[in-house]
């Protein structure tokens, strides 16, 4: 070759090196000019919804309350139908700032995830706007009439004079909130929906229940109301001239806010009960039918049909019997299942004595076991909540009518705990073979657990924290009554008896929901459904299939939520096999705070891919 050859190759092989690190320079700039456009993007989306969920809490004081915040202490929520209509100009406005301002593709993936749901949740509350006043504001599950009472019981602390006078504020302010309940409870009534007729007798309960005892009547015993805020007031500092002057405004508070407020609701219900009929199902609404339809797809986040899930449950109540007669096996039953069913129900060991010794003793229990399954959890998990958690009876003011048991969340920064509520006032109808289930449902690893982890989050925004979907949330308490079996809890064959108790309970929910809101089932029917197919007390049975009638859909969630959640967790250990790790499910489960089914499955399926395509680190040679 000769030399001018050489030096024509040597100048391109040099230009074509110098010309690659250029593209590469260019290249690692434009990446970074990406890298940087999304993060901005990013930022100012999730700065937008900070501000709108700063907005919410803004506008609620009760919220505020919730979360620890005495911005607004001594205030109430406005609840008039003129702020629904003003909710709905700010959810379009929202969405129409979503779909028009924001590039989706200059998101990062959280940040995309949080876009996603924030637009789902505003298309969904525009398009219930319809059916705003298909619900009953009033009722025994979670009417006003007890949960109002309960808040500033639960959630109004006392800890310095101004709190105290903020409650007095609330106590004064109870009549013109009550007004607006009253108000709605009217505009319901125009259109149709009013509350089947057993309802009443059991609110009006309720409501008189707050005015007896003083400084209402002249009986030795206080208000459930007054009791509370002295019981407050004893554990601050004040002064004896200050205590003798907030009892005194408290006690007129109590008269002239919290009487007339309960006298008024009284007096609308009492009038509404000589109108109110034994038609229990949603099915008598105008358009009951949609409405029932589209309230499923929102308590479920699927698509699935009445019918579908009518007969889910049916095949799923028909599994949990065979499992049941395997445990009858076990203990060496001879008899039907429903001969066993009723040996369960009548044999005295099961249960607690009826007493306050009885329920003392069984709190206490309540206690060990979630402690117990405290000391099991890195097993399962790696992200675990910081926050602690409380066992309470449920007071007695609210007992009779109030659900089997709850929980009730704590605010973020600790100062309040989760509280798991177990409802004692009739102990037949809390065994002592539920009480494992019951304890991993609302405690550890259930609800305590998600919604703790959840508040707990960070980079994730505030409406994605502190939201819920009722399928993915009771999917998991329900979830998680079977998961501690699995690292050896329920050695009681009884108490594995019970979990399949509670699993049978929810799968008849299933039935007895669409039964009763789809193939128009009274509440009789409904009711004999569950004598006939579980072990439960017929007050539980009546309890559930009353809470169906007033929460149409509601409890259909627990099943479809297990049943998506197991699905799930076999589908991911069918694909990754060796590289499947039950406490990395979880975490994907956990860590994404509240998403509907169909976004949890997303969220799983990109879990498994990145398992799937990272590579296997290669054993290394030596001693």
């Amino acid at each position: 070759m000769n030399k001018l050859k050489f030096s024509v190759l040597l100048f391109s092989s040099l230009f074509i090196v110098i010309g690659c690190k250029q593209e590469t320079k260019e290249s690692e700039i434009d990446v970074a000019s990406s890298e940087k456009m999304i993060q901005e993007h990013s930022k100012r989306l999730n700065d937008w919804f900070q501000a709108q969920f700063k907005e919410e809490i803004d506008n609620s004081p009760m919220r505020q309350t919730y979360l620890g915040i005495k911005t607004d202490y001594g205030k109430w929520d406005d609840i008039s139908s003129k702020k629904d209509v003003e909710d709905l100009e700010r959810a379009k406005k929202r969405l129409a700032f979503l779909k028009d301002s924001i590039d989706v593709s200059k998101l990062n993936a959280a940040t995309t995830l949080s876009y996603k749901l924030m637009k789902q949740n505003l298309e969904n509350e525009i398009d219930d706007f319809k059916y705003r006043f298909y619900d009953y504001p009033v009722n025994q599950m979670h009417g006003m009439q007890a949960e109002i009472p309960a808040f500033m019981i639960n959630m109004h602390q006392i800890e310095n004079k101004n709190d105290a006078e903020a409650y007095i504020s609330r106590l004064n302010g109870m009549d013109e909130m009550f007004a607006q309940a009253i108000e709605n409870m009217k505009i319901r009534e125009k259109n149709g929906i009013l509350p089947p007729k057993f309802v009443f007798a059991k609110v009006l309960d309720d409501s008189r229940n707050i005015i007896a005892g003083q400084p209402f009547d002249k009986s030795n015993k206080e208000s459930t109301l007054f009791s509370d805020f002295k019981g407050k007031l004893q554990k601050i500092e004040i002064t004896t001239e200050e205590r003798q002057e907030l009892i005194a405004n408290a006690k007129k508070a109590l008269l002239e806010g919290v009487k007339p407020a309960f006298d008024n609701l009284i007096a609308l219900l009492s009038d509404q009960q000589k109108r109110a009929t034994t038609d229990d199902g949603v099915w008598k609404f105008p358009k009951g039918d949609a409405f029932y339809n589209n309230a499923l797809q929102r308590t479920t986040t699927t698509n699935m049909t009445a019918e579908q899930i009518h007969e889910l449950g049916l095949k799923e109540v028909e599994r949990i019997h065979n499992e049941m007669r395997d445990i009858m096996k076990q203990v060496k039953y001879e008899g039907t299942l429903k001969d066993f069913f009723t040996y369960m129900k009548e044999d005295s060991k099961f249960y607690f004595t009826n007493d306050d010794a009885g329920k003392e003793a069984y709190l206490k229990k309540a206690v060990e076991l979630i402690d117990t399954m405290k000391s099991r959890m890195d097993k399962l998990f790696i992200t675990k909540p910081k926050a602690d958690i409380t066992v309470k009876a449920v007071e007695s003011f609210r007992e009779k009518s109030a659900g089997k048991a709850f929980y009730q969340r704590g605010t973020p920064d600790g100062s309040r705990s989760g509280t798991y509520y177990a409802n004692l006032y009739d102990m037949t109808a809390m065994p002592k073979y539920q009480m494992e289930a019951l304890a991993y449902h609302e405690g550890i690893p259930g609800h305590h657990m998600q919604i703790s982890i959840a508040q707990e989050l960070q980079g994730i925004p505030n409406f994605r924290k502190f939201g819920g979907y009722t399928a993915y949330v009771e999917g998991w308490g329900l979830y998680n009554e079977l998961l501690p079996k699995e690292i050896g809890m329920y050695s009681d064959p009884y108490s594995d008896f019970g979990r399949l108790a509670m699993e049978l309970w929810r799968a008849c929910r299933l039935v007895v929901d669409t039964g009763i809101h789809s193939k128009k089932w009274s509440r009789e029917q409904g009711i004999k459904y569950y004598t006939d197919n579980t072990p439960n007390a017929e007050s539980d049975a009546i309890k559930m299939v009353e809470r169906h009638i007033v929460m149409p859909s509601q409890a259909t969630a627990y099943k479809i939520g297990m049943n998506k959640i197991l699905e799930l967790r076999e589908n991911a250990k069918k694909k990754l096999e060796d590289k499947f790790d039950i406490r990395e499910f979880h975490d994907v489960v956990l860590t994404n705070g509240p998403v509907p089914l169909t976004i949890l499955e997303e969220l799983v399926e990109q879990w498994i891919v990145s398992k799937e395509t990272k590579e296997t680190p290669k054993e290394e040679v030596g001693s």
